[in-house]
């Protein structure tokens, strides 16, 4: 099968500029009745249940997700299921909000009586406002288009992709109405890149006990090196009697004195130390931690408690490792 290259983008363009009039559409529907959808939401002690059959479903999972991740508990239930027990997953403390192109999909019309019964908040997404769920629903919200982008106009495409961008601004109405903030956002994804920028904290990630590379100021210069080798983090911290950090001694220090021709054996550490260096605490954010590095173009950072004492170390390798950087 020959492809008419000029004919494929064609079309393609013309598929996103019917869904771009799609959600230029929406613009003036975002009124009273979609505060009012927000309001119920808000209002609502239980959780968001999302139904809807089809694409409309898919959408809908996807709706029921976006609420979940931004603050708004939601779950999506298959109505054709909920009329087959499933429709217990609805309880007297929740909203339901549900979607459909032609408000007429049977699958949704036979529960509306329990829903109503059950005394919940009915928000409802259709393409026809005068459809039975519209005029059954507690609130309304318009999203019709006027071509869907098949060019049979049969395939739902303009109007789930502006069914999905009212779920979308509901969300983020949302969102912003209950102060959701990005460590909130990071909670629900622990294994995202976010959540492990907001949540990790260096007590996760440093050495502790015999792996923190530690000296005292008096070290000959080539045992303070033995001990940089073996801990392998590029460095030694440099500390008194009672663990208080005097200063480190890095890769860098070691190439600065070589270039002044030290006598290694001869040279105690304390004398050609960096002093006044970078340290980092334990309830810092490890995301912290990376910007305090890269500002001062350090590659590890003591770790200190209240007092100044060491009680860990933290380099850039164990950063990278944990998906910080």
């Amino acid at each position: 099968m020959e492809i008419h290259v000029d004919k494929v983008k064609a079309l393609a363009r013309a598929v996103i500029e019917t869904e771009v009039e799609a959600l230029q559409a929406l613009y003036d529907r975002v009124d009273d009745a979609f505060v009012g959808a927000c309001e119920h939401i808000l209002a609502c002690e239980g959780r968001v249940v999302v139904i809807g059959m089809g694409k409309s479903g898919h959408v809908g999972g996807k709706i029921a997700a976006t609420l979940a991740s931004t603050g708004t508990p939601a779950f999506f239930v298959h109505p054709g299921e909920a009329s087959h027990g499933d429709l217990g997953m609805i309880t007297a403390g929740d909203a339901v909000l549900a979607l459909s192109n032609s408000g007429e999909t049977d699958e949704i019309l036979t529960i509306l009586p329990i829903i109503g019964r059950l005394g919940v908040p009915l928000i409802a997404m259709t393409g026809r406002p005068a459809s039975t769920l519209a005029r059954e629903a507690t609130i309304h919200l318009d999203v019709s288009v006027a071509n869907e982008a098949c060019p049979l106009g049969l395939a739902p495409t303009a109007s789930t992709t502006a069914t999905l961008a009212m779920g979308d601004a509901l969300a983020i109405a949302l969102l912003e109405a209950r102060g959701f903030t990005a460590e909130d956002f990071a909670r629900s994804h622990p294994g995202g890149r976010l959540g492990r920028r907001l949540l990790l904290h260096v007590s996760d990630l440093m050495h502790r006990g015999e792996r923190i590379p530690m000296v005292s100021p008096s070290t000959p210069l080539s045992e303070a090196l033995v001990e940089v080798t073996r801990q392998g983090l590029g460095m030694t911290t440099v500390v008194d009697d009672e663990r208080r950090i005097i200063g480190v001694f890095t890769d860098g220090d070691l190439r600065r004195t070589i270039d002044h021709q030290v006598d290694v054996h001869r040279t105690n550490v304390g004398d050609v130390m960096t002093r006044r260096c970078r340290t980092a605490t334990p309830q810092m954010l490890a995301a912290q931690a990376v910007k305090l590095m890269e500002d001062h173009a350090i590659n590890a950072l003591p770790v200190v408690d209240d007092s100044g004492r060491l009680v860990g170390a933290l380099n850039m390798h164990d950063l990278l490792r944990a998906g910080v950087v």
